[in-house]
């Protein structure tokens, strides 16, 4: 009865020390000598701590528990719920209990910290286990490879953020996040689309489970994603006439495939296919590792555009240069933009010097597009006596006098990655039938403006006649046909058709060239594999280009999608503005 009266009296403080009791279980396990246990009591009484009766110390030694408080060693968030409340203070009780804790012996902290322990890698094992790489995803027959589409920027469809974006290999759609409240989780759950690839990892993963998918039947989307060349690859490029099949069984060469026009983008369509025959920086871009140093997004995604044109085992045969144009947009400052037609030897000159610009090293002015297109010119400026003032007085140069005439004359070199060809004017008037006649030209007499002899008049950024002359030639040569000119009101296009040879240009018969080094001999003959033409009006024309396919020397026409094979002799006829001829070695 007096068993029954005290308990009934203390069943708050009992319920109250939850902690205090199972410390005294612990207690009992570890501490079998009865005098440790009654000093261990006889500490927590002397420190004035608790003054109520020692009842679980009772039961603990009668040896059976207490009915009005279960233990349960499960339950390890309450406990540590319950320590929370006791390290910040939370009321008078808890800082009893904290004390008789502190108080307690030390091998009793110790086993609560193992216990801990192990609670915590048990659940750590718990999640591992839960979302370890698995290869039996239920799921991969759900993959439509016809919807995968990575030409576009990686941003996700709903929050438009480029953190973390996964795509959706059911439908094609990309969506930020894999955690329970990202949007691939949410369209995970809502359409029931469960294979998911990390745009920038590359793994694979099945939501809402949330594992990785180990299966070697994604590889061929990783390539797709990221297409790799190994440098064996690379050099068998050149050699390789095997066509490549789509998808949708359409057949595909590679380094042949069209290139989408987004809105009036052909000008870097063209461009972009004529760069894609230049074979040392082709290659150089085929790998990576070669420009890993560089952090500019240009750079980068003339790497992965270089990777998906040469790339044999594409979903489909085309691709979309989203990622590039976007890239051109932010570098040229908007120059250079998607809906506005632009010059593509303006386009080329921007492209060459922006990526010579951030591929070059602090230690040396060169770079891979110096090594391909960089030539010298020597350049010998007569400048007339009125805007020779200064010159005069300062004494630099040579003057030479005659009736009050002055010339002063300068020369100096310049390097150049293209050179500029002027086309002669049009007739002006129609011929006996009342017809336009549309002149020719032989490319040879038009060269003549670098043999060192032939005056070019010019006016801007002041008046002088200057002499040019090649005194060193580039391994790439790329020749500009100056077809537009801007008057006053409008720009108009000289339809001057110039003769060239598609093999075999011999530039020494028609350019003085110095003389080569011992043990070196002469290279100066060249060979077409890039022609971009300009078809229609000047300010409503279209850009097409002739590319030469190496492994076969066949000659084919592109514009945009569309990839054609044509003969040699349509390449000579056409309204050539830009082209690029490669040395023989």
């Amino acid at each position: 009865m007096l068993f029954k009266q005290q308990s009934s009296l203390e069943t708050g403080n009992i319920l109250g020390s939850f902690q205090d009791h199972q410390i005294k279980v612990r207690e009992e396990k570890i501490v079998k000598n009865k005098r440790v246990e009654e000093d261990n009591m006889g500490t927590e009484e002397s420190g004035g701590v608790s003054k109520r009766p020692r009842l679980d110390g009772q039961s603990s030694a009668s040896g059976f528990e207490n009915p009005l408080v279960p233990y349960n060693d499960v339950d390890d968030e309450e406990e540590d719920f319950e320590r929370g409340k006791t390290a910040n203070g939370g009321g008078r009780g808890e800082e009893n209990r904290g004390q008789v804790v502190a108080a307690g012996n030390g091998e009793e902290e110790e086993e609560e910290e193992e216990e801990d322990l192990y609670g915590q890698e048990n659940s750590m094992e718990k999640r591992k286990s839960q979302f370890e790489p698995r290869e039996d995803c239920p799921y991969l027959d759900t993959v439509n490879r016809q919807v995968l589409d990575f030409d576009f920027e990686k941003f996700c469809s709903v929050s438009l953020s480029n953190l973390n974006v996964y795509a959706c290999l059911v439908c094609g759609k990309y969506y930020q996040g894999r955690g329970k409240k990202s949007h691939a989780y949410t369209h995970s759950l809502e359409a029931g689309h469960h294979v998911y690839v990390n745009l920038r990892t590359e793994k694979v993963y099945c939501l809402p489970d949330g594992y990785e998918i180990i299966d070697p039947s994604l590889d061929d989307i990783r390539h797709v994603l990221n297409p790799r060349f190994t440098r064996e690859q690379v050099k068998q490029l050149d050699k390789n006439r095997q066509w490549s099949r789509a998808l949708d069984g359409s057949d595909y060469l590679p380094g042949m495939v069209g290139l989408n026009n987004i809105k009036e983008t052909d000008f870097v369509n063209v461009t972009i296919q004529s760069l894609m025959r230049v074979t040392p920086l082709r290659n150089f871009f085929l790998i990576p590792e070669n420009y890993q140093h560089c952090k500019s997004p240009l750079v980068q995604r003339y790497g992965e555009l270089t990777r998906k044109i040469w790339h044999a085992r594409n979903f489909k045969g085309q691709v979309s240069p989203h990622e590039f144009l976007q890239a051109v947009m932010k570098a040229s400052k908007k120059r250079f933009r998607i809906g506005q037609q632009s010059d593509p030897v303006e386009f080329m000159a921007w492209l060459l010097n922006t990526l010579h610009t951030n591929l070059r090293t602090s230690k040396k002015n060169n770079s891979i597009i110096y090594e391909c297109f960089q030539g010298e010119l020597e350049v010998v400026k007569e400048i007339p006596n009125k805007a020779i003032t200064e010159k005069k007085e300062n004494g630099d140069g040579q003057i030479d006098g005659g009736a009050g005439h002055y010339i002063f004359t300068e020369t100096s070199r310049m390097p150049f990655l293209m050179l500029g060809l002027d086309l002669p004017p049009p007739p002006l008037f129609k011929d006996v039938m009342e017809k336009n006649i549309i002149p020719q030209v032989p490319l040879f007499n038009i060269l003549k403006k670098f043999d060192g002899e032939t005056v070019t008049e010019v006016v801007r950024p002041r008046v002088a006649r200057m002499k040019y002359r090649v005194t060193r030639l580039p391994q790439y040569l790329i020749l500009h046909m100056q077809r537009f000119k801007k008057n006053n009101f409008f720009i108009e296009k000289n339809p001057t058709l110039v003769n060239f040879p598609v093999k075999n240009l011999e530039l020494k018969d028609f350019i003085p060239l110095p003389m080569p080094k011992e043990n070196e001999r002469l290279r100066s003959k060249y060979d077409l594999i890039a022609d971009i033409v300009h078809d229609g009006k000047p300010n409503e024309g279209f850009y097409r280009v002739f590319v030469q396919r190496k492994s076969e020397e066949l000659w084919y026409e592109m514009q945009d999608l569309h990839v054609s094979e044509t003969l040699p002799q349509m390449v000579a006829l056409s309204e050539a503005y830009l082209q690029i001829y490669e040395q023989q070695q």
